[in-house]
């Protein structure tokens, strides 16, 4: 029991899913963009719900309706684009660090008619996370369910410190990055001294040589 609680209690500082929801409208599309590692399972799961006019209340949206998910990073690189229906769940794997874009639209078709109603996403992120309940549904005792669970936090562990050496390989390039515009800022202050007092020469050269042209010194 002891063991089991420290495990839940554990799994959950480890967390790092988060669930949010947000409306659209036919034929609109909404993206979101996550900052993940290299190398990297993200798992989204959906669910859509559509405006009732007559209860006034988002519910369950009518069968046939689809979303499609695209998955495309900053460099254009598709890792996902297919169509899935009102509630389902989409994974990938990053293949380089970074930002990656996560859109999402509604299909249109004309067995469904949205008539401008909004629709409600329901979205649920996981980053470097598996299912564990799939897994643990299939132990056979609570000895193969604790060493699931073992393996499911190293697996969360190493993610952890996988993006931990992803926000310190941010942060070495950023502070790379101001110190380099440090140093561009002091030698561009150092090249306009040079030209104010350059310039200040010639003119005190100039007026000099006028005054002895016209014989007043």
């Amino acid at each position: 029991m002891e063991i089991h609680l420290f495990l839940s209690l554990f799994s959950f500082y480890l967390s790092t899913s988060s669930a949010f929801y947000f409306h659209v409208a036919e034929r609109e599309e909404k993206c979101i963009i996550e900052d993940i590692p290299n190398d990297t399972w993200f798992t989204g799961n959906y669910k859509v719900e559509q405006w009732d006019i007559n209860r006034q209340d988002f519910l369950d949206s009518a069968p046939g309706l689809g979303m499609f998910v695209t998955v495309t990073t900053y460099n254009d690189e598709v890792l996902l684009s297919r169509l899935y229906g009102p509630r389902g769940t989409f994974t990938f794997t990053s293949h380089s660090p970074g930002e990656h874009i996560i859109c999402l639209e509604s299909n249109s078709t004309k067995l469904i008619s949205f008539g401008g109603s909004k629709l409600r996403i329901h979205l649920d992120i996981r980053i470097g996370e598996h299912d564990l309940d799939a897994v643990i549904a299939q132990a056979k005792d609570k000895v193969n369910e604790v060493s699931y669970k073992l393996e499911h936090l190293t697996e969360q562990i190493e993610q952890i410190i996988k993006e931990q050496n992803y926000q310190r390989e941010r942060e070495e390039n950023f502070r790379m990055t101001s110190e380099d515009t440090n140093s561009n800022v002091l030698w561009w202050a150092l090249v306009q001294i040079l030209i104010l007092i350059s310039i200040g020469i010639f003119q005190m050269k100039s007026l000099k040589d006028f005054f002895i042209a016209k014989k007043l010194v």
